[in-house]
């Protein structure tokens, strides 16, 4: 894509680039208050049946993802116009999802800046490796690698490890005010969970929501996978690395039924969200019906989505993930086509 290009592209997705606070308020009211009922539903449902506080918690667990989604738009500043109020509902969202809002702003500012770069990998990313790196890795970093893309790890240890872990504590180069903020949102936490254990008791808590974050997590990494792990995503060396291809062409547009679209705040327009992430979560589906350019985007459906759990390794040659079948294949073939090459001849030598 030429620069003029480029420019015209950024230019048509603009106008969409801004805040609406009746917009913004009406989706605070439509997503925090009926988290709060369900989840109070599911507690009654105990009395009656585990099976339908199942029901009700994966239910809320929807509200959890789009609530994500406001955490989310309020980390990029695009949810409200004012600064500081994007930081409170930011922080205050984050406390609901679990997540250290500052912590998570700056590490996903990275990922924008980084995505489908092979030279800048590593943070607020999902781990890949090359075919290369993979064929050259250690029997343990390969054995790592394996056990880290295996779909079971991913999405059941993974939201555990964010939430427990990841999201607890603070990088070792983080800011005060970055640190504070994990501080404030884990004493929160602790405090708001206590009161709920002496409220509702431990074991009714602990299956509410337990299973409504743990449902909610899995879902927001399965999201995340899905939308930069497809058969032909876009990545390229620090040399060759353009962030508007990185956006078009190395995420996804997830075409989702429209109940799924609403409960995942639009991301699956996830292409227009990298190209300009400024853009609220409410005005995404129309900067892709009103932008022509970015409907060329790799389209997928949930039935497609799940082919995608098969790429493992992304092959920089040939431009695409494949799998790890498709790895040894490789590897038994490249001495072989070595081993069968011609010698060069003494006449074309000289």
């Amino acid at each position: 894509m030429s620069k003029e290009k480029t420019k015209q592209l950024h230019k048509n997705v603009a106008p969409f680039a801004k805040s609406d606070k009746k917009k913004s308020i009406i989706q605070l009211l439509n997503t925090i208050p009926p988290l709060l009922i369900l989840w109070f539903a599911a507690y009654q449902a105990l009395s009656v049946s585990i099976w339908l506080t199942a029901g009700l918690c994966i239910i809320a667990s929807g509200f959890v993802v789009r609530t994500f989604i406001i955490f989310h738009d309020c980390t990029h500043g695009s949810f409200f116009k004012n600064k500081k109020a994007n930081d409170i509902v930011g922080t205050f969202t984050g406390v609901l999802t679990l997540f250290a809002y500052e912590k998570w702003k700056r590490e996903h500012a990275i990922h924008h800046a980084t995505s489908s770069n092979l030279d800048k990998r590593g943070v607020g990313d999902i781990w890949v490796m090359t075919v290369e790196e993979y064929q050259q890795a250690s029997f343990w970093q390969r054995l790592s690698y394996r056990f880290y893309r295996n779909p079971l790890v991913m999405f059941g240890f993974g939201p555990l490890y964010l939430v427990l872990i990841s999201s607890r504590f603070n990088r070792k180069d983080a800011r005060r005010k970055e640190r504070l903020n994990t501080y404030f949102i884990n004493a929160a936490l602790v405090v708001l969970y206590t009161g709920m254990i002496l409220l509702v008791g431990w074991q009714a808590f602990v299956i509410v929501q337990g299973i409504t974050m743990f449902t909610a997590g899995a879902l927001g990494i399965w999201l995340f996978y899905i939308q930069h792990t497809f058969e032909d995503s876009y990545f390229e060396e620090e040399s060759e690395w353009d962030y508007v291809k990185a956006a078009v062409e190395g995420s996804s547009y997830y075409k989702l039924p429209k109940v799924l679209q609403w409960a995942t705040g639009n991301i699956g327009f996830h292409h227009v969200h990298h190209l300009a992430p400024r853009v609220p979560n409410y005005n995404l589906e129309m900067a892709h019906e009103l932008t022509p350019p970015l409907q060329k985007a790799t389209t997928i459906d949930v039935k497609k989505s799940l082919e995608s759990l098969r790429y493992k390794v992304y092959d920089p040659e040939h431009k695409k993930f494949i799998t790890f079948r498709e790895v040894r294949n490789a590897a038994k073939l490249t001495p072989v086509s070595i081993a069968l090459k011609p010698e060069k001849t003494s006449l074309e030598t000289k």
